[in-house]
């Protein structure tokens, strides 16, 4: 599994906030921003510059741990994007990636963090056009229709829902009815809906070679 390590050691190790404690991620009690530097003995200790490769390699793994997918899922997607030659393979890579169910579930504010969206989809709880899904890497379309379980809302999976609704905003590539709790593709997702920034033509640059 991607994530088998301590999520806040991932984010020491990549260097960068990668919101995978939820909430928490927004405080500045997270260990990044605590320690800004690598775990370990040597972690303090100035390093050398990266190499290219070294770069590449950083924003591939910051992919992999913030969408929680393995390697060989990513490089999937890849070649995906990559024969789809009507627009950059890099613009298509975040396309593909952004429609992911559990992370259109953790973009419309239904669950705190991608990891806590993807248990929420496999086991049953989030409704696509009123049927129940239960793969995470499902892949939306323009006009569905997202919601959770109505049976399911007053459950503590959904613990201060409302609260969290009322102050949130989701990227444009979606549109939210707060009070329905339902969430509509209104668009296809591109690279300036990412909520992290990422480098994606890297990525593309890793798995070219």
């Amino acid at each position: 599994m991607p994530l088998a390590r301590p999520k806040e050691k991932i984010e020491r190790r990549i260097g960068e906030k990668l919101f995978l404690k939820g909430e928490r991620s927004f405080s500045q009690k997270t260990a990044v921003s605590r320690r800004p530097y690598p775990p370990g003995l040597h972690g303090k200790k100035r390093r050398r510059g990266r190499s290219e490769y070294g770069t590449q390699l950083r924003e591939k793994q910051k992919v992999r741990y913030l969408y929680g997918i393995n390697d060989g899922k990513l490089k999937n997607y890849f070649k995906k994007a990559f024969a789809n030659k009507k627009k950059p393979t890099a613009d298509t890579l975040a396309e593909l990636l952004e429609r992911r169910l559990d992370n259109a579930v953790f973009s419309l504010g239904f669950a705190v963090s991608r990891s806590i969206a993807r248990h929420l989809v496999s086991y049953g709880h989030i409704l696509v056009n009123g049927k129940c899904v239960r793969r995470p890497s499902f892949g939306v379309k323009v006009g569905d229709i997202i919601s959770p379980k109505v049976s399911e809302l007053s459950s503590t999976l959904y613990q201060e829902l409302e609260i969290r609704l009322k102050k949130y905003n989701p990227p444009e590539w979606l549109e939210l009815a707060k009070d329905k709790h339902e969430g509509k593709i209104v668009r296809l997702p591109n690279m300036g809906d990412v909520m992290t920034q990422q480098n994606m033509p890297l990525v593309v640059e890793y798995y070219s070679k």
